[in-house]
């Protein structure tokens, strides 16, 4: 296997550098029989990081057929014996959330069909992952998608940068969340010009913490967007933020309930200096970029000279790409996790950071049986 496919983490990232031997034991592993990786995309965008993964572990795609008939529905036809094999099912996401998720399902049942020992579903981004948490009368849907998966057969997942970890409580088998942040150190350090002079921005408190653990590796300063544009009188006359009409309804003197005040956001502040400053925000998912629009504004009129976007998972739903070609923003930078070529060609100021290295190390470790503690060194809780 030509050793220039498994190239070790660069600069400052040196605690990931390979170990003694790293490269020739995966060529050693890619020659012996007893594990697969499949594809269960069914369009070709979608295939390209499984390739790149099977390269660098010098292994071939299983033979496969993923497809649609005519009527929508989904066929799956492994075409060679998995039977006792560790499999490794690939699947990003592409736009066709519900799609993706039926190939998974339909491909791991045919898998566990066929008598494979184990199968694991490698999904670089975890879908349904911003529906973990009940609204009002909604449902848990990340919760029911782990049951499925579950149920169809998978006995482990390599997944990244979950929305939020406590997800991995939703499964009953284990969970790798790996995560992105050495990659996007990386290219910060190595791609912007005048680092230094940056300062780490989270556009919301929720993102303060992985905002701060950016900052602290790089020893940047850090800075929080904090509140919400304020309503114009227009919208205070239409009725949209008047409390709702009470039906008449009989309450039980007993219950009576002490009155609340409502909820009220202040008007947009940044809390840190960014004046003549880069601005990079972090985040872990980027898909209406209308937020981060909003923000990259309020910063250009703080001072910033210079404003990047940084996240793991691309999604840059619906009119993303004229957005941001469009807004202050100066460079979307996010990893390959989902396709996103359509987008980068509707805007160059997206930029692609390849995750593959840290996926294949993830495969090698648990066919063999590894610690997956060396993919976590130096990562905090808080990425």
């Amino acid at each position: 296997m030509p050793r220039k496919l498994l190239l070790p983490y660069k600069s400052v990232f040196s605690h990931f550098r390979a170990p003694r031997g790293l490269h020739d034991s995966l060529a050693m592993n890619a020659a012996r029989s007893g594990y697969r990786v499949f594809s269960a995309n069914s369009t070709a965008a979608s295939t390209e990081l499984a390739k790149k993964i099977t390269e660098r572990l010098g292994a071939e795609l299983g033979k496969s057929v993923v497809y649609q008939e005519t009527n929508g529905e989904t066929r799956v036809e492994i075409k060679e014996s998995v039977r006792g094999q560790d499999i490794f099912i690939i699947q990003t996401i592409p736009r066709d959330v519900n799609t993706a998720v039926m190939e998974l399902l339909i491909m791991a049942y045919a898998l566990k069909t066929s008598c494979a020992r184990n199968i694991i579903g490698v999904i670089p981004y975890f879908p349904y992952s911003k529906q973990s948490k009940m609204r009002k009368r909604g449902s848990i849907v990340c919760k029911l998608l782990a049951s499925m998966l579950a149920k169809a057969g998978l006995t482990h997942i390599i997944t990244m940068d979950l929305h939020q970890k406590e997800i991995q409580g939703f499964f009953s088998f284990p969970v790798d969340n790996l995560r992105a942040s050495p990659f996007l150190l990386q290219y910060i350090q190595e791609e912007i010009p005048d680092y230094r002079n940056a300062v780490i921005v989270a556009k919301s408190p929720g993102a303060a913490k992985r905002a701060q653990s950016y900052a602290e590796r790089l020893r940047l300063g850090l800075a929080v967007i904090h509140g919400e544009a304020q309503c114009t009188e227009q919208d205070m006359d239409d009725g949209r933020h008047s409390p709702p009409t009470l039906k008449n309804a009989t309450v039980h003197p007993g219950l009576e309930l002490p009155l609340m005040m409502a909820k009220e956001k202040p008007p947009i502040t940044v809390v840190g200096d960014v004046g003549g400053r880069i601005a990079i925000i972090v985040d872990d998912i980027i898909d209406d970029v209308e937020s981060f629009v909003a923000a990259a504004e309020i910063l250009k009129e703080r001072g910033a000279y210079k404003i990047f976007v940084m996240a793991t998972h691309g999604l840059l739903s619906a009119d993303a790409p004229r957005l941001i070609e469009e807004s202050s923003i100066d460079e979307v930078v996010v990893t390959n996790t989902v396709p996103h070529e359509v987008q980068k060609l509707q805007c160059p100021k997206i930029k692609t950071v390849d995750i593959s290295l840290i996926l294949s190390e993830a495969i090698r470790r648990i066919h063999n049986g590894e610690s997956m503690a060396y993919l976590f060194r130096n990562i905090t809780v808080d990425d």
